[in-house]
């Protein structure tokens, strides 16, 4: 993918190709801890959802702080043992992980505990799912590993795609899903859209293991648009507007 370079003067921002642009882009331990420690009734439970392990809530005296999940990848430690990248990878089995979540949930449900632990059990539930719905999403997989770096690519409206190919990638895209009468017609746009998603998690995974922070925002930002059309394909319905969800 060509990275963005000074030669993007014919987007201005009074152009189309810009105009267009900005309403697709705006708005959008090596000690793994066993499921069993952290999940009893000793665990503290809340914490931001892209916090860094230093803001983590200080343990209970009688808890060791490796019984306490420091990121969302310590919540699952058979799909991913490794914890996040460098030693981690990017992409993620997600079938695996799907697995491993359901058998959390079904450990962590409010109504497996007794009367004075659901409240802590509703916490770890939900923090579960926190975890699992961040994990299962490359893109919000690369924006949770940025923000724990102290990296905000969610919420920066600086960072935009500048690269007029790309660009021209996204609007064809639009139109040909916009224009489809059948979905039948978009099984081409799906696989090819797979396929620019598959690239961009390649390009994460060396971009973390590298620790190259500026590529992976980069990046992050290209992965944005991809899911983008991910969703407008999985929402599409015949003469429905595309609306996207940032």
């Amino acid at each position: 993918m060509a990275r963005p370079s000074g030669a993007v003067a014919m987007a201005t921002a009074s152009s189309p190709l810009v105009t267009t642009h900005a309403r697709w882009a705006s708005g959008v331990s090596s000690t793994v801890p066993s499921q069993k420690r952290w999940m009893s009734g000793t665990v503290p439970l809340s914490r931001p959802a892209t916090a860094t392990p230093d803001s983590e809530p200080a343990a209970s005296s009688s808890t060791p702080d490796s019984t306490i999940p420091k990121t969302h990848y310590d919540f699952f430690p058979i799909t991913l043992p490794d914890g996040p990248p460098p030693k981690g990878h990017f992409p993620i089995d997600q079938r695996a992980l799907r697995r491993e979540f359901l058998r959390l949930q079904a450990k962590a449900h409010p109504d497996m505990h007794p009367a004075e632990l659901k409240t802590r059990a509703e916490a770890t539930s939900a923090r579960i799912n926190e975890a699992y719905k961040t994990l299962s999403n490359p893109l919000l997989r690369a924006q949770y590993l940025l923000s724990l770096r102290g990296v905000d690519v969610a919420n920066d409206e600086t960072l935009k795609v500048e690269d007029p190919e790309l660009l021209m990638v996204v609007l064809e895209a639009r139109e040909e899903i916009e224009e489809a009468t059948a979905e039948s017609e978009l099984e081409g746009q799906r696989e090819a859209n797979d396929e620019r998603i598959r690239a961009s998690e390649e390009v994460l995974e060396t971009a973390f293991r590298n620790d190259d922070i500026e590529t992976a925002k980069r990046e992050a930002v290209n992965l944005r648009y991809w899911v983008n059309i991910q969703e407008s394909l999985n929402n599409w319905e015949a003469g429905k507007p595309i609306v996207l969800q940032h």
